[in-house]
Protein backbone atom coordinates (compact mmCIF):
# COMPACT_ATOMS: atom_id res chain seq x y z
CA UNK A 1 0.00 0.00 0.00
CA UNK A 2 1.17 3.38 -0.85
CA UNK A 3 0.97 6.12 1.82
CA UNK A 4 0.83 9.93 1.02
CA UNK A 5 1.71 12.64 2.85
CA UNK A 6 -1.22 14.84 3.57
CA UNK A 7 -0.22 17.50 5.36
CA UNK A 8 0.57 20.02 2.99
CA UNK A 9 -2.46 19.14 1.02
CA UNK A 10 -4.22 22.52 0.01
CA UNK A 11 -8.08 22.07 -0.26
CA UNK A 12 -8.06 21.53 -3.89
CA UNK A 13 -5.56 18.79 -3.53
CA UNK A 14 -8.07 17.24 -1.11
CA UNK A 15 -10.86 17.51 -3.64
CA UNK A 16 -8.62 16.02 -6.09
CA UNK A 17 -7.30 13.17 -4.08
CA UNK A 18 -11.11 12.67 -2.94
CA UNK A 19 -12.35 13.06 -6.72
CA UNK A 20 -9.82 10.02 -7.87
CA UNK A 21 -10.43 7.95 -5.29
CA UNK A 22 -14.25 7.97 -5.58
CA UNK A 23 -13.81 7.47 -9.38
CA UNK A 24 -11.76 4.26 -8.89
CA UNK A 25 -14.34 2.71 -6.37
CA UNK A 26 -16.83 3.62 -9.21
CA UNK A 27 -15.09 2.02 -11.83
CA UNK A 28 -14.18 -0.99 -9.92
CA UNK A 29 -18.02 -1.34 -8.69
CA UNK A 30 -19.71 -0.47 -12.43
CA UNK A 31 -17.64 -2.41 -14.32
CA UNK A 32 -18.45 -5.42 -16.39
CA UNK A 33 -17.10 -8.48 -14.80
CA UNK A 34 -18.17 -10.60 -18.07
CA UNK A 35 -15.96 -7.90 -20.25
CA UNK A 36 -13.91 -9.94 -22.61
CA UNK A 37 -15.28 -12.93 -22.07
CA UNK A 38 -17.58 -14.84 -25.24
CA UNK A 39 -20.84 -15.46 -25.36
CA UNK A 40 -21.74 -18.70 -26.48
CA UNK A 41 -23.13 -19.86 -29.71
CA UNK A 42 -26.78 -21.11 -28.51
CA UNK A 43 -27.04 -17.54 -26.57
CA UNK A 44 -25.88 -15.65 -29.35
CA UNK A 45 -28.76 -17.45 -31.73
CA UNK A 46 -31.17 -17.02 -28.47
CA UNK A 47 -30.37 -13.29 -28.14
CA UNK A 48 -30.73 -12.42 -31.81
CA UNK A 49 -34.11 -14.49 -31.56
CA UNK A 50 -35.33 -12.61 -28.78
CA UNK A 51 -34.24 -9.62 -30.29
CA UNK A 52 -35.96 -9.93 -33.62
CA UNK A 53 -39.38 -10.80 -31.94
CA UNK A 54 -38.74 -7.58 -29.74
CA UNK A 55 -38.74 -6.12 -32.79
CA UNK A 56 -41.65 -7.77 -34.96
CA UNK A 57 -43.48 -6.45 -32.33
CA UNK A 58 -43.91 -9.87 -29.96
CA UNK A 59 -44.28 -9.40 -26.07
CA UNK A 60 -42.89 -11.47 -23.57
CA UNK A 61 -43.83 -13.16 -20.79
CA UNK A 62 -45.70 -11.63 -17.88
CA UNK A 63 -44.14 -11.23 -14.66
CA UNK A 64 -47.19 -12.14 -13.38
CA UNK A 65 -47.70 -15.19 -15.16
CA UNK A 66 -44.30 -16.33 -14.30
CA UNK A 67 -44.89 -16.22 -10.67
CA UNK A 68 -48.25 -17.69 -11.30
CA UNK A 69 -46.24 -21.15 -12.40
CA UNK A 70 -43.91 -20.53 -8.92
CA UNK A 71 -41.15 -19.06 -10.82
CA UNK A 72 -39.48 -16.74 -8.28
CA UNK A 73 -36.61 -14.72 -10.26
CA UNK A 74 -37.22 -11.37 -7.97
Amino acid sequence: MKYIDTSKFTLDDIKEFVDEIVEEKLINILKDPDEGLELREDIKVRLKRSLKSQADGEKGILLENIKRHGLNIL
